[in-house]
């Protein structure tokens, strides 16, 4: 395989990636108020709060906080 046949499929891997991860970072109401709730009780104690989130990550958690509150956390 050639640099540039490589190159193509990482790209393609990278961007499906990207589109995967948007998904999962779009939250329901419920989550967000749930997050937000679980923050000002339990702090940056992502695992935690991403325990009382089915299907959720604590890194996914934290991305979301650091975007939708980037000047409060």
């Amino acid at each position: 395989m050639s640099d540039m046949d490589r190159s193509s499929s990482e790209d393609s891997v990278d961007s499906q990636d990207d589109v995967n991860e948007n998904y999962k970072m779009v939250f329901s109401e419920d989550e967000e108020d749930l997050i937000s709730r679980l923050y000002n009780l339990l702090g940056q104690r992502w695992a935690l709060i991403a325990g009382r989130i089915p299907g959720r990550t604590a890194e996914e958690i934290e991305k979301y906080c650091s975007r939708r509150y980037s000047s409060e956390y």
